[in-house]
């Protein structure tokens, strides 16, 4: 199991950028699929953006060419850097983590972006 703990979120105009962290505890982070999803109210969670131990990506079309997603092995640590942020990117944004070694999926506790003027 990992623990893993979110912050960056906050409260930004259109426009503007904002840079999520997830810090996961344990070991053998780089065994780990590392994943930022977003929910907005009244809306299922879906996923934003992937990345897997080696470095290769997925975005979602709808954040392509504005979000970049990284992680830093030595750090336990993944980023969502967003930029070009719009209203519709609002919501709870979680991060998760998926060992392939076991299968087993852990979530963050969850991180608040709101884009409005």
């Amino acid at each position: 199991q990992v623990q893993l703990v979110e912050s960056g979120g906050g409260l930004v105009q259109p426009g503007g950028s904002l840079r999520l962290s997830c810090a996961a505890s344990g070991s053998l982070f780089s065994l780990y699929v590392m994943g930022w999803y977003r929910q907005a109210p009244g809306s299922q969670r879906e996923l934003v953006a992937r990345i897997i131990s080696g470095g290769s990506t997925y975005y979602a079309d709808s954040v392509k060419g504005r979000f970049t997603i990284s992680r830093d092995n030595a750090k336990n640590t993944v980023y969502l850097q967003m930029d070009s942020l719009k209203p519709e990117d609002s919501a709870v944004y979680y991060c998760h983590a998926l060992n392939i070694a076991t299968n087993r999926a852990d979530w963050g506790q969850g991180t608040q972006v709101t884009v409005s003027s």
